[in-house]
């Protein structure tokens, strides 16, 4: 506490001293690099980062000037500044105009309005089958039942199979265990649904004892559910119970809402989910639950989508092994927003899961195979072509979950410096979160000069806090960061305070004289 109380004193000391003045409604000049370095080496020094690694850098690109540097060679665990390295490498190598695609293909003929094999379905990663991208995620699966419709087919005969092998890594990244069931670190693979996760509402009956309901969503037969628990009377339930992956939901009476936890079982011909906890009398309770396997729970949303649409699937759905496309004619295509309109979606949120799939697509288009490990060696070497040093740069993922990214503030600031330059900067810049307006940093540094100012891209896991970005002065200079903060022990709150304190002093100025 006490150590909180200092940093406290510090930031807000520092920004009394050289809270710039107002004269005819223009910030004053009157800070100078020399003064903000001092103001930021008062910060970095504080007692309350005497434990952790942290690493600046503050550049005007035009000139090349150094506006402040501490450490900015040193590498760091970048969390989600990692998506930084792999949204440009995918601007760079594919193109904002590149969409995924998912084929539909049979070699089998349609009479009487029966397709007489099987469906093969064939996904290079699409990421936008989802409720963020679509606003819901069952709308491009009925475009595709529709399409096979219009063609004439009314039942398959055979089964609906996942077919190719794009992606033949494992459906995972290189993340700690406890991030597999949240849906931050979802499964990916060449058919991703919904992001890879689906929400669950669980309600409770009228009295204690009752069967509860559950209700599923985008799709309303994914996953499969399994319920372990009735109704429950809130008094007797143990005080603090805990409440695993989501958050409940005051219906009706307005009851306590209860807690639900889901362990997936993969062993069956399809996983289920089986819920256990509790839920009250005339409440509910919301939580995501983990698409541990992402192909079949596309295909069953599909088989949704077809059974909405009238056509049957005599077969059922088969997620392995992967079909074979040789002399599998292509009966239509499915293609994906373009990668311009995907970045947002990708950058603003921090959604993992698109990363992933860029990393492998990236691996796939440019080294031959959709796997992590050709991925990230296109990112390297990107990442050297932006004139980054290549002992400033680790790639394991494609999203920033790993703790085996490594990166210097050098490398993203070089990053930062070559996209600036490109004709398609613009869509790398909106695509970044705008402090006090949007995405991660939407609730930071308003109500001050760097709200709607600021782009940049946020990152954040234990004991690790980062920010770089672009950030354009009071007369109109467009300068280049990065922060990057490890192996703290005080609060991300105050890591926070610092980055915003420093880009409001930033934006709030003209170009910094010496």
């Amino acid at each position: 506490m006490i150590r909180r109380l200092v940093s406290l004193c510090a930031l807000a000391a520092a920004a009394a001293c050289h809270q710039p003045s107002r004269a005819a409604g223009r910030p004053s000049p009157a800070l100078t690099r020399a003064v903000l370095r001092a103001s930021i080496d008062s910060l970095v020094a504080d007692p309350m980062f005497r434990n952790s690694h942290l690493g600046l850098l503050v550049v005007e690109p035009v000139t090349g000037d150094t506006i402040y540097s501490h450490n900015a060679g040193k590498l760091f665990m970048p969390a989600s500044n990692q998506k930084l390295l792999t949204g440009s490498t995918a601007l760079v190598q594919l193109g904002a105009g590149y969409r995924f695609t998912t084929a539909f293909l049979s070699s089998s003929p349609v009479t009487d309005g029966v397709l007489r094999g099987d469906l093969v379905v064939a996904g290079r990663g699409d990421p936008s089958v989802s409720d963020a991208m679509m606003g819901d995620a069952m709308l491009p699966l009925r475009a595709a039942a529709e399409s096979l419709y219009s063609r004439g087919v009314r039942e398959i005969a055979g089964f609906v199979v996942k077919g190719g092998n794009a992606f033949p890594d494992t459906t995972i990244g290189a993340w700690d265990w406890q991030n597999l069931d949240t849906p931050s670190g979802a499964a990916v693979d060449e058919l991703m649904f919904n992001e890879g996760f689906a929400r669950v509402t669980v309600y409770g009956g009228d009295l204690p004892g009752d069967a509860v309901r559950v209700r599923t969503a985008p799709a309303r037969t994914v996953p499969n559910i399994a319920v372990d628990f009735v109704t429950t009377d809130p008094a007797t339930v143990p005080a603090g119970p805990a409440r695993p992956g989501g958050a409940g939901g005051t219906r009706g009476g307005g009851a306590r809402s209860g807690a639900v936890r889901a362990v997936t079982d993969l062993r069956g011909t399809l996983p289920v989910v089986h819920l256990a906890g509790w839920v009250a009398p005339r409440d509910s309770v919301v939580t995501r639950v983990t698409l541990r396997e992402p192909a079949s729970a596309w295909l069953q949303a599909f088989a949704e989508a077809l059974a909405s649409r009238g056509i049957m699937v005599r077969g059922g759905i088969v997620r392995s092994p992967d079909a074979t496309l040789a002399g599998q004619p292509v009966l239509f295509t499915l293609s994906s927003p373009t990668l311009g309109e995907i970045l947002p979606k990708f950058l603003k949120p921090s959604q993992n899961q698109i990363g992933e799939i860029l990393l492998r697509t990236l691996g796939l288009e440019r080294a031959g195979a959709g796997t992590a490990d050709s991925g990230r060696r296109v990112v390297e070497r990107q990442m050297i072509a932006f004139g980054a040093d290549s002992d400033g740069v680790v790639v394991r993922d494609g999203s920033g979950l790993s703790r085996h990214d490594y990166v210097t503030p050098e490398a993203i600031v070089k990053l930062l410096d070559a996209m600036r330059k490109r004709d398609d900067f613009k869509v790398f810049y909106d695509a970044l979160p705008v402090g006090g307006v949007d995405g991660t940093i939407a609730n930071r540094m308003r109500n001050t000069p760097a709200q709607g100012n600021v782009h940049a891209k946020t990152g954040t896991v234990d004991k690790s806090h980062s920010l770089s970005g672009y950030v354009t002065t009071a007369d109109g200079r467009l300068l280049l960061f990065s922060f990057q903060h490890n192996n703290y022990t005080t609060s991300n709150q105050q890591v926070e305070r610092v980055q915003d304190w420093i880009a409001a002093k930033l934006a709030g100025h003209p170009f910094l004289k010496r």
